[in-house]
């Protein structure tokens, strides 16, 4: 468990963060990551709202704040800016990183209650594979959760559940993996077909004959951006083969 020491994070608070990175913002980076990242109307991120602090920064920021208290972490959690959340899921996954079997249950727990703020690809990419993935692979029992969140109509769940099987192929498990790539070819979302795309061509670093036995059988039907981000790695005639693979006659 950690210990609380004074000049290491034990006397950080909500408010000291959020002063923090309201100094670090830049007023150039505000104007721009709403655009990078898609808060106008209608689009993926709408509404989120950016300071303009950048992701070394942040991280800097939560190093000199990792022991932060878990009621002090919160309100960052479910603060409206960006950089608010992000720190704090930052410090929150460090936290669970440092931790031993029963309090990595608790910050797991914790993040679960918090997982509506993970709610941009930033976020997702780095809470699914670090926390919620690493959890679920130390306790498999609970990898239903993966199935309940591929099936979300909420795009960030969706992601959520193929990042966190990042854990696994890092492990040296592929299957989870691919049968959540295959309940989301269908999917409509851009964003998640790089990801889906982004893991298997991460399978086949790997393990190229389970990557190829699944293009194998579905290339034909993968978006192409989820095919494109699949096949990157693959030598020219490789991608070649993959690409002109028959497309199912339109309806």
């Amino acid at each position: 468990m950690e210990r609380l020491r004074e000049g290491d994070g034990a006397l950080s608070s909500f408010q000291t963060i959020r002063d923090e990175l309201a100094r670090a913002a830049d007023p150039e980076k505000a104007a721009f990551f709403p655009r990078f990242f898609k808060t106008g109307p209608g689009q993926y991120a709408e509404g989120d709202v950016f300071l303009g602090v950048t992701v070394p920064e942040q991280r800097r920021i939560a190093r000199r704040h990792k022991l932060l208290p878990l009621e002090q972490l919160r309100p960052l959690l479910l603060s409206e800016v960006h950089e608010h959340r992000f720190t704090g899921f930052v410090i929150l996954v460090e936290k669970f990183e440092r931790e031993d079997a029963p309090g990595r249950d608790r910050l797991f727990a914790f993040c679960r209650e918090h997982l509506a703020g993970v709610n941009n690809w930033d976020l997702v990419d780095l809470v699914a594979p670090r926390l919620m993935g690493v959890h679920l692979l130390e306790h498999p029992e609970h990898k239903s959760l993966l199935d309940e969140l591929v099936r979300s109509s909420v795009l960030w769940e969706r992601r959520i559940a193929i990042m966190a099987t990042f854990a696994f192929i890092r492990a040296g498990t592929f299957s989870d993996t691919l049968r959540l790539a295959e309940l989301l070819l269908q999917d409509t979302h851009d964003l998640m077909h790089k990801a889906v795309g982004w893991m298997l061509r991460e399978v086949g670093n790997r393990e190229l004959a389970s990557e190829e036995a699944f293009l194998d059988r579905h290339a034909g039907v993968m978006p192409r951006t989820m095919l494109r981000y699949a096949i990157e790695k693959f030598p020219p005639e490789r991608r070649a083969h993959y690409m002109k693979q028959p497309r199912p006659a339109a309806p």
